[in-house]
């Protein structure tokens, strides 16, 4: 596993605790922190957070001080702005194209929306927004799918600060009647279902309390766990090539 690797492991388990709302907006993310908890050096976790930089997840300030975002009202509503743009973009592009399989897929990934209904708010927040996320990289075009999946992430965090994200039962019949449109080769139907169904999920938002929250390593020790086949092998190999030099270095100078 190389150095690329391990960062978007990290970038990975960093974003889905956002998703999950397990981080909130304004929680720092120090990189020795990171490095410890993922078991990496400073300078993976560092270009971990460059990366969810550039997607507007982390904020980068002075002194190496990274937090969560925070975005305004302002950039919320125009992020929905430009989400319902793009995601017209994405149906429209879909239609009359998905396989029997991509259909099957979709449906199965809306079943386990329901599946999900009555239980935690923060794994329905994740998989209504991986349902976007995996109609855009349906479509095969890289720059249309990295910019929505960008966007969802950010329009996610938007809502986890100023409110609800989504109500549970609403998003599952609207997700399956995309679906149906998009299926049927309907574009212009799958086109308005599709920014009628994002408006709706700016419409639900309202404005409340964040909870408080644990300590950062408490908060990422379920992700980092999650992710740890990939890395634990590599950090103990690194973690003796460190250690062998040491030991060999001459005790005067």
């Amino acid at each position: 596993m190389d150095f690329s690797d391990r960062a978007s492991i990290i970038c990975r388990a960093i974003r889905r605790a956002i998703l999950e709302q397990a981080l909130s907006p304004g929680d720092k993310l120090p990189e020795d922190t990171l490095g410890e908890r993922f078991g990496v050096s400073r300078t993976i976790a560092r270009h971990a957070l460059g990366q969810l930089a550039s997607e507007g997840l982390v904020e980068l300030r002075r002194n190496r001080i990274a937090l969560v975002a925070t975005p305004s009202f302002e950039e919320a509503r125009d992020e929905f702005d430009i989400r319902r743009e793009l995601e017209r973009l994405v149906v429209r592009a879909l239609c009359g194209r998905l396989s029997a399989s991509q259909i099957e897929e979709l449906t199965a990934h809306v079943a386990g929306e329901e599946a999900a209904r009555g239980g935690s708010e923060a794994n329905s927040i994740r998989l209504a927004t991986e349902f976007h996320v995996k109609l855009a990289e349906m479509t095969g075009k890289p720059t249309l799918t990295r910019y929505v999946r960008e966007i969802a992430y950010r329009s996610s965090l938007s809502l986890a600060t100023f409110g609800r994200p989504h109500s549970p039962d609403c998003a599952i019949s609207e997700h399956r009647a995309v679906i149906e449109a998009v299926a049927a080769g309907d574009a212009e139907r799958a086109a308005a279902l599709m920014a009628e169904h994002l408006d709706q999920v700016a419409a639900r938002a309202f404005l409340k309390a964040r909870p408080s929250r644990g300590d950062l390593m408490e908060v990422l020790a379920p992700y980092a766990d999650a992710e740890r086949p990939g890395l634990g092998a590599r950090a103990g190999r690194e973690t003796e090539k460190t250690a062998q030099p040491q030991s060999r270095r001459p005790k005067h100078a």
